[in-house]
């Protein structure tokens, strides 16, 4: 049976798991890999340099193939950062003939529409933040939330008849240089690219592993060394993706100002702080200088769930998962403090680590050191399992289109 790599190129760590794809939708895991990045090999999630990029790959790389002695046939790499934009559009769509059942064609045409129009926008975000208006941007991924026809909420709609299609899209852009810099480490590692995916999204994939009526509803947080990653799940669908520049190297920077150290040293202090290797005087420093981050990042996760309006609640089940994740302060704040009061949440928010071993569908070693880091790699597997698989129930509508929202 053929493998496929999962390959999470962050910011602090190079994450590759090796797996496989069993029956019913289940994916077994074979090996992982985890490799530290030089400095300066990532800005703000995006691939800074490649030749040091791919010299990280090869040592995560180096420690799958040791423990399974498999080489990966396909590769799906996971994209992050601020110029990617993922969205979910809302288009009105009035039929010229709503007394003939709908067709293949038709939804073809309807769907090409959307991501047209949600591409134009995430060009015109890029550029405004970029200041250029040249920049090419390229769909990553794309995937129904929801469609409704005459007022119906329908499951498939080919061969209803009707006059007004609704349909929520979710589509997600990177600029072309980041998919480019992506290509180039894979040719480098002769490695067969897949797919590329928006990391949350693949982490949301993830969560709702082969269900395809799932109605979960809730908020991933993926907090990398350079950026947090933002999905909202509703109904068993994507609404959105949001990320800012603000991860765990932040948190380190502020040790390193404030205790007047350098930054592997800081980097220890914040590994240490939940350890208790650390003495009472020089944890209440480290934590003072952890708080004052922590309140900018806060600020920036109402800001990135602020842009989720057109939902009338959020959902209040929080899962947190990357690196940055493991700090206990920064779960602590967002389960007691008041962050979440201005936002259109019904109750406080329930906030939990990704428990691995409670992902849909997934089956691997008890001596694999998995945990709520690799949360993203494994996310890519599930999206790469989606890729190769096409359309697996042709009368359920995520499944049915799949085909079409591959590039």
């Amino acid at each position: 049976m053929s493998t496929i790599l999962g390959l999470d190129i962050g910011t602090e760590f190079v994450k590759a798991v090796l797996a496989k794809q069993g029956k019913h939708g289940d994916i077994e895991v074979l090996g992982i890999g985890k490799a530290k990045q030089r400095e300066g090999s990532m800005y703000a999630g995006a691939i800074a340099d490649i030749p040091a990029v791919v010299g990280t790959c090869e040592e995560a790389l180096l420690a799958v193939e040791k423990q399974t002695g498999e080489h990966a046939e396909t590769t799906v790499v996971g994209v992050a950062g601020e110029l990617v934009k993922g969205s979910t559009s809302t288009v009105r769509y009035t039929r010229k003939e709503p007394n003939k059942p709908i067709t293949n064609e038709e939804m073809n045409e309807i769907i090409k529409k959307v991501q047209q129009k949600s591409g134009e926008y995430a060009k015109k975000s890029v550029a405004l933040e970029t200041g250029n208006e040249n920049v090419e941007v390229t769909l990553i991924n794309s995937a129904i939330v929801s469609l409704t026809i005459d007022g119906y909420k329908i499951s498939n709609p080919i061969g209803f008849k009707g006059s007004d299609i609704v349909i929520q899209f979710y589509t997600a852009f990177a600029p072309m240089i980041h998919i480019a810099a992506i290509e180039k480490v894979c040719a480098e590692l002769n490695l067969d690219l897949l797919t590329v995916a928006v990391e949350p999204f693949a982490v949301c994939r993830a969560c709702l592993g082969d269900d395809l009526d799932s109605n979960y509803s809730g908020i991933v947080m993926d907090i990398g060394g350079g950026t947090t990653d933002i999905a909202v799940i509703e109904d068993g669908g994507v609404e959105g993706t949001k990320m800012f520049s603000i991860g765990g190297r932040s948190f380190t920077h502020q040790i390193e100002e404030a205790l007047g150290v350098d930054f592997d040293t800081a980097e220890q202090y914040k590994l240490d702080y939940d350890s208790g290797k650390l003495d009472d005087r020089l944890k209440a420093r480290v934590e003072t200088a952890l708080s004052r981050n922590l309140s900018v990042w806060l600020t920036g996760v109402e800001v990135a769930l602020e842009e989720f309006d057109s939902l009338g609640s959020l959902p209040r089940n929080i899962m947190l998962c990357g690196g940055g994740a493991g700090l206990s302060l920064l779960q602590e704040q967002l389960a007691i403090s008041d962050w979440y009061t201005n936002l259109p949440f019904s109750r406080r928010p329930i906030i939990h680590l990704i428990d691995v071993t409670e992902l849909p569908n997934l089956k691997y070693e008890e001596n694999f050191a998995l945990d709520h880091s690799f949360a993203t790699a494994l996310g890519l597997l599930r999206v790469g399992t989606d890729t190769l698989a096409g359309a697996p129930e042709e009368n359920k509508l995520r499944a049915r289109i799949a085909k079409i929202l591959q590039n």
